[in-house]
């Protein structure tokens, strides 16, 4: 193993542990033993077990909380009122005022958009959870590669020191050696 690899692994064990517990910190240690990066698209991760369900209610929540469906919805709401009330005498209006055929449409509409578009945004907080998590490891990742890296330096430079200090002393003998000849 080389150094540069054992120095980054050896930091991440003396962090994280030998055998950490969490699931994590063992993905962060496997990559580093690996040399393979960690890094994958948070959204390809939360959408690997999407059932037809989950993927319904998400359109469900994307089309019913867009303006599109709000001024659709106006639309046929003044339609209805419209229809029911203008244009259809009052004893031809399958709905007349107060329409309360209206208000059982409404009503069950809500009964079932409501809890589809909760299911879509637990779906969503999920998804979060999963990019956090996510973002947590590759900067966690990230951290312990820098700690590395900055080990590496000092211990270049340490070395350098010790080289130009050795440089100096072997000048400073030959200047002496040079002074005392006559």
């Amino acid at each position: 193993m080389p150094s540069s690899k054992r120095l980054t692994l050896d930091l991440a064990r003396e962090y994280l542990g030998d055998r950490p517990s969490d699931a994590g910190h063992r993905r962060v240690i496997e990559g580093i033993e690996d040399r393979q990066p960690i890094s994958q698209d948070a959204h390809e991760l939360a959408g690997r077990e999407d059932s037809f369900g989950d993927r319904l209610a998400d359109s469900v929540a994307r089309v019913g909380g867009s303006w599109l469906f709000i001024g659709l919805f106006f639309l046929f709401l003044v339609g209805w009122t419209g229809l029911n009330t203008i244009v259809l005498s009052s004893s031809e209006a399958f709905d007349p005022y107060p329409y309360i055929f209206l208000n059982l449409i409404l009503s069950m509409l809500a009964a079932i958009q409501a809890p589809v578009i909760m299911m879509s945004q637990n779906r969503q907080a999920e998804k979060d959870r999963i990019a956090a998590a996510h973002d947590y490891e590759v900067n966690l990742r990230s951290e312990i590669e820098i700690m590395a890296m900055q080990q590496k330096l000092d211990k270049l430079r340490g070395e350098q020191h010790e080289t130009i200090i050795a440089q100096q002393e072997e000048l400073l003998k030959l200047v002496r050696q040079l002074s005392a000849r006559p």
